[in-house]
């Protein structure tokens, strides 16, 4: 039978830790201070342009176009988006739990080499079965990298974020050594590459764009999670972990599988999209995969997001937006190419700074019912 002490328990036990405290407060609050904090980083950036000897508001005017102005830059801002809404997934999970997770880079590298060596091993299987195949074959990968990181801050107490960003290096270390030997195409001269996905086999573009239906898999991907970690048991003991591990324990969860389940998950999202780089966009495996950099970006819009998987869609269309303008910048403002990663870094450094801002203002707390 529960007493008071045991649902005090678990209502102290189901509080979320700092970063996450909007979860009690007003949803305005999730909206108003990120906004804020985006506002404020337009404002450095545009001085950043004008001391580099560019005018800010034709440079925030072709950013716009090179990411939102035509039908041709949607789609590429949609193309980009796709691998950022799984891994800002892969930070943002392990988030409910209180752990930091940045190891999106390691599990998407290791994502697409299962993905092309899984195709290697089937070239004659239907697509249907070439691409499930090599969507699992990611997922599985991916999700035992970041279980790695999980399971050794849990069992051996590592921090989570030094691990997972050491994975990252042995990953694409070890990403380098099979395209350079085991599995290097003798064909690919310039770039060390994997053997190419069979044609019939890639994943195709959604109703006659640019688009390919990857970015519809990371939809229906965060879709999955917010329902599952907002609408879900498993979400909610998740909530309880990372709130008071103590009082989880105390409540009789299991703190272990609970830790291993959600970043199992965290690790498939970024595996397949390490899947879609290479069965949509690159059609191999090599270094090139790493040069968009989606595995660190995705910890950005995790932070942007507030960890809300929901809240990762728009967030990563708009990082994937301002990636996608980088080109555009470039050639009408003479900036370089990389001038759009200083803006990420603005956002990124802002976001945390702003992040002391939530449960100050009182006029985003919820009012207390009266007594009686």
């Amino acid at each position: 039978m529960k007493t008071a002490t045991d649902a005090s328990t678990l209502e102290v036990a189901a509080r979320p830790r700092s970063f996450l405290r909007s979860l009690s407060l007003h949803w305005a609050e999730s909206i108003v201070i990120p906004l804020t904090a985006i506002l404020a980083s337009f404002v450095l950036f545009a001085i950043f342009i004008a001391l580099a000897g560019a005018n800010p508001f034709q440079s925030f005017h072709w950013m716009y176009r090179g990411a939102f102005g035509t039908s041709f830059s949607w789609q590429n801002t949609l193309v980009r988006a796709a691998p950022l809404m799984l891994t800002g997934l892969c930070t943002a999970l392990p988030l409910q739990l209180g752990m930091v997770i940045i190891g999106g880079e390691g599990a998407l590298t290791l994502g697409a080499l299962a993905a092309a060596f899984v195709s290697h091993l089937i070239p004659d299987a239907s697509p249907i079965v070439a691409i499930t195949s090599m969507a699992l074959g990611g997922c599985l990968v991916g999700g035992a990298w970041i279980m790695l990181a999980g399971g050794l801050k849990y069992y051996r107490g590592v921090n989570e974020t030094i691990s997972s960003l050491l994975l990252n290096y042995i990953a694409i270390a070890f990403l380098n050594q099979m395209v350079e030997g085991p599995m290097h195409d003798p064909a690919s001269l310039n770039t060390p590459s994997t053997y190419a996905v069979p044609d019939a086999n890639m994943i195709g573009n959604m109703f006659g764009t640019e688009v390919h239906w990857g970015f519809a898999w990371a939809l229906i991907v965060c879709l999955l999670a917010y329902f599952l970690m907002s609408h879900t048991l498993i979400g909610f003991a998740a909530k309880i972990v990372g709130g008071n591990i103590r009082a989880a324990r105390v409540a009789g969860l299991s703190v272990g599988k609970i830790t291993l389940f959600i970043c199992g998950l965290a690790g498939a999202a970024a595996g397949l999209a390490g899947v879609i780089q290479v069965a949509a966009t690159e059609g191999r495996a090599n270094a090139n995969i790493n040069a968009p950099g989606y595995g660190y970006t995705g910890i950005l819009v995790a932070f942007i997001a507030r960890a809300n998987p929901l809240a990762v869609i728009p967030v990563s269309i708009l990082i994937g937006g301002i990636g996608a303008s980088g080109g555009l910048l470039q050639r009408r403002q003479h900036l370089p190419d990389a001038t759009v990663l200083v803006f990420q870094g603005l956002l990124f450094l802002m976001i945390l700074a702003f992040e002391s801002w939530y449960g100050r203002f009182k006029i985003f707390r919820r009012k207390e019912a009266p007594n009686g």
